[in-house]
């Protein structure tokens, strides 16, 4: 099975990403050419949105400009024109991860991906009772007795919709805890994990502690089990190859706003075994085959989870990003992030009065840090940041409980990207190093 979380070794024709390449790449990001409060703009909060090059603004003023029109609704030349480029996306994003066309589903974001899911089971619960649908939605079903296991470190998203789901079908929510350090106690898994469990819900990668968490480890959990694996994608498809198959997972959710795409669009993928099962999650037009005033009948996947008028414009711009940034390398992303990860957390531990979360220099990381400022909050860090032109992410980072279990509230968060150098590290650096003094703290 293919490691996805370790970078593979670079094919002879792409050399390793420098600041010289990186300083090219800047070129096709005109966000990034401007100065804030006099300074030039240093944007290390990636993490929370991306931005777009001008391949994925283009692509979607394009479509705009020559073939808008609804999808898969219509027999004229526009609708035809929109239908393909639509799918054609959808083709290109499954590739992205190594998925079947039919697999891939298109949702608004992440969140709604992982309540699609949620509601589907607890649905799935519904139609058994009732003798709807196929044979194996029993098996699928979550009810009393069952239990729903999540981990300590997760993003509210990858976290609530399970809490509601126990809520409804009056399963067990447990989760697996992490250690002082930020790390999962896989030991402590193993006694979690067990024959009640129907769904292990977990992330890739932190957005808090950056840290990449053993998937294989994971999944041979939930499969001793028998349960099933929903995979939080958002902070590691954007930074590192992703294969959706080989890691095993069901299903898998991330945000095409976090990966140079614009809001409004994301991706569910999910075996196709299980998403021609699952009952939908949004009803209405286009992912139906029959209407009557008594009931309906729904279409296969992906369109059986895609009701109502599509973000057909984003999916486009999207699968733009996916092309940027799969001309560009993922392996040669991922390294050059690593490298800036790295580079901060070790500067970052060399100032007094810092506590950075999640693995130290040296170790495996995605490429960012949070990080607590003894005596000043979270929030003052952010808008001194900001005055000096650097764009970070303050608070809790949709992650609450994660906080709490390691005795803060908020932290300041820098997350790099493709598009950042060496020089926005140090200048961050040199900007964080100045902190304490002027709070006086």
């Amino acid at each position: 099975m293919a490691v996805v979380s370790t970078p593979t070794t670079l094919a002879p024709s792409l050399p390793a990403l420098d600041n010289t390449e990186v300083g090219r790449i800047r070129n096709d990001f005109p966000v990034l050419d401007q100065l804030v409060n006099g300074r030039r703009l240093v944007y290390l909060d990636s993490g929370a949105t991306s931005q777009n090059p001008l391949s994925v603004i283009e692509a979607e003023q394009e479509f705009y400009e020559q073939r808008n029109a609804a999808v898969h609704r219509g027999a004229h030349h526009l609708a035809v024109e929109a239908t393909e480029v639509f799918e054609d996306a959808r083709q290109t994003v499954a590739d992205f991860i190594g998925a079947g066309y039919e697999e891939t589903v298109w949702t608004s974001n992440a969140t709604e991906g992982l309540n699609l899911i949620s509601y589907a089971l607890s649905n799935a619960a519904l139609w058994a009772a009732q003798g709807r649908g196929d044979k194996r939605l029993k098996d699928l079903a979550v009810g009393p007795g069952d239990e729903i296991v999540v981990t300590e470190m997760e993003h509210h998203a990858n976290l609530i919709p399970w809490q509601e789901l126990a809520f409804r079908t009056g399963a067990t929510l447990r989760y697996v805890p992490i250690d002082d350090s930020g790390a999962l106690q896989l030991e402590q898994a193993q006694g979690i994990v067990g024959d009640r469990t129907k769904v292990l819900a977990f992330t890739h990668a932190s957005n808090v502690l950056g840290v990449i968490n053993p998937v294989q480890e994971l999944v041979a959990l939930a499969r001793r089990a028998g349960a099933l694996v929903v995979l939080d994608a958002c902070q590691s498809a954007p930074h590192m190859a992703l294969d959706v198959r080989a890691l095993d997972v069901d299903f898998a959710v991330f945000s095409g706003h976090k990966m140079l795409a614009p809001t409004g669009i994301g991706v569910l993928y999910g075996k196709q075994e299980l998403l021609d099962v699952l009952p939908p999650f949004l009803t209405g037009g286009s992912m139906i085959t029959t209407v009557t005033m008594d009931r309906a009948e729904y279409l296969p996947a992906p369109q059986r989870f895609e009701a109502g008028t599509q973000r057909i414009s984003q999916a486009v711009a999207l699968a733009a990003a996916v092309n940027y940034l799969t001309e560009t390398g993922m392996d040669r992303i991922h390294r050059w992030e690593s490298e800036l990860g790295q580079r901060m957390v070790s500067g970052l531990e060399r100032i007094d009065g810092i506590r950075v979360l999640g693995p130290a220099s040296g170790q495996e990381r995605i490429g960012l840090a949070a990080f607590d400022v003894t005596g000043v909050h979270a929030h003052d860090v952010g808008q001194f940041l900001d005055s000096r032109g650097i764009a970070v992410r303050v608070g809790h980072h949709c992650a609450q409980p994660l906080h709490r279990r390691l005795g803060l509230t908020a932290t300041t968060r820098a997350s790099a990207y493709l598009y950042n150098t060496t020089d926005d590290v140090d200048d961050f650096l040199d900007a964080v190093s100045g902190v304490r003094a002027y709070f006086q703290a």
